[in-house]
């Protein structure tokens, strides 16, 4: 009898070996769907946080609006209305509309769990779930895609909790989410470079680095620690006008700052590690604002406008050089950038007759550029709603604007009303993917975030406080 049991309990287990566990379930759909080397090992590990890899998992709990996550991606039936419930079920459905949210496993903003560093933990069992499926080739390592840069800057910590920095004629100030997608905490003042400009990233490990330039002074501070305290000032170089910085595909930071000589830039020679002297860039516009994306690829692309000249320089391989600064247009006042949901980028910028765009075609060509409409002489920001439509936001004196795509990749609405005018906007994603946009004026700085798809808060202090004045 116990003979029997053990050849019974043989053929169980030779039954199904691709799932001898959740996790292989997960490897075989994701890898079918198109993922592939370590963006396939994050996929598991997200849908192992997400889901625990079980198809028909659901969660209502915490959701706002109401809605429900479902499956092994948990796909939201708010936020994808446009995916059935009969996909959503359906793990091998479930997969290819994660592999299509994903921009193809480059940006797992989406999910809250991956925003939160919830997926780090199931790493170890995913990568050895990707090796039993039979080490199915390389592939793209998720993107981490620049912040945007200016006079009020947010990025996410390690643990998805929002941080702030503003730049008043005091130096910088610093608040914080006191929990993921949840409630401010006070401003306290930081010193640093007065009035400066400033530009956000995080290291390979996760901390987040902060840089500050006036036309003096260039410093930095970092996180010591994922989600955790902070350096003192540290010196960067010599003062300039503006700044942007950005994660290389192999998490080495990479920064630009632009002066009266043209354009420079710093770079990490290890990730998390030292940096390399200031190296000049071959030219660029003067005293220009910077912006810096990221192609589907994982090149950096960096673009420079002053009133006279729009020039742009990109990586000609990925983490590698540089290629000369090429003409991307006339001159303007503000620029901001942001990426389709298939990847291809966006570039507004902003001048006396208001806000123009224009657009990748294809990976190496771009659209003329075409006018919106939008404020005179504004200051820009954009980002990526959770379903992936691209909006943009516009702030001058008088008068905040915004504008988004009508559909993933599609054109672009009307501008409508978003507050009054003010000095400087940026735009920055919670952990559950809800848009937050911040404003400053000589008041101090207000927010207001989305709480639904085409809803908003209204405008408010972070806390009790207004934060520093900038002008």
């Amino acid at each position: 009898m116990l003979a029997s049991l053990c050849i019974a309990a043989g053929v169980l287990v030779g039954a199904s070996p691709a799932h001898a566990a959740p996790s292989d379930l997960c490897a075989e759909v994701g890898y079918n769907a198109g993922f592939r080397g370590d963006s396939l090992v994050t996929a598991v590990a997200v849908a192992l946080a997400e889901s625990s890899c079980n198809p028909s998992a659901s969660n209502t709990y915490n959701n706002t609006p109401p809605s429900t996550d479902r499956g092994l991606w948990q796909i939201n039936d708010h936020w994808h209305s446009e995916v059935s419930d009969s996909c959503a079920y359906d793990a091998q459905c479930n997969a290819n509309e994660a592999f299509r949210i994903s921009s193809g496993g480059t940006d797992w903003q989406p999910w809250s769990t991956y925003n939160q560093g919830l997926h780090h933990r199931h790493l170890d069992e995913a990568r050895a779930a990707v090796e039993r499926l039979g080490h199915p080739g390389p592939g793209p390592a998720p993107l981490t895609y620049p912040a945007e840069s200016g006079r009020v800057v947010s990025a996410r910590s390690a643990d998805g909790r929002l941080e702030v920095f503003a730049a008043g004629s005091d130096g910088i100030h610093h608040a914080w989410q006191t929990s993921a997608n949840g409630a401010w905490s006070e401003w306290e003042s930081l010193g640093g470079p007065a009035d400066a400009q400033l530009a956000i990233g995080p290291n390979a490990d996760g901390r987040l680095e902060l840089f500050a330039l006036n036309g003096n002074t260039f410093q930095h501070r970092y996180q010591l620690q994922p989600s955790g305290g902070w350096s003192t000032w540290e010196n960067f170089g010599g003062g300039g006008h503006d700044i942007a910085a950005g994660t290389n595909a192999d998490g080495r930071l990479e920064v630009f700052a632009s002066g009266p000589a043209g354009v420079f830039h710093k770079y990490q020679t290890t990730a998390n590690g030292t940096w390399s002297d200031w190296e000049p860039t071959g030219g660029g516009p003067a005293d220009s604002r910077i912006e810096m994306e990221k192609s589907p690829d994982g090149r950096l692309e960096v673009f420079a406008l002053n009133g006279n000249t729009f020039q742009h320089q990109y990586q000609t391989t990925t983490n590698g050089t540089w290629s000369a600064w090429e003409d991307f247009g006339g001159g303007g006042h503000d620029l901001t950038l942001d990426h389709n949901q298939d990847g291809r980028l966006e570039v507004f910028a902003s001048g006396p007759a208001g806000v123009f765009h224009k657009y990748q075609t294809n990976p190496t060509s771009w659209s003329a550029w075409e006018p919106t409409g939008g404020p005179a002489d504004s200051q820009l920001t954009s980002e990526r709603s959770p379903d992936g439509r691209v909006e943009v936001f516009a702030i001058n004196g008088s008068v905040a604007q915004h504008i988004w795509q009508t559909g993933v990749n599609a054109p672009y609405g009307q501008w409508t009303e978003f507050g009054t005018g003010g000095t400087e906007i940026t735009a920055t994603t919670n952990a559950d993917g809800r848009i937050e946009v911040f404003g400053t004026s000589h008041t101090g700085v207000h927010h207001k975030w989305q709480t639904g798809f085409s809803s908003w808060s209204e405008w408010g202090w972070l806390n009790s406080t207004s934060g520093p004045a900038v002008d």
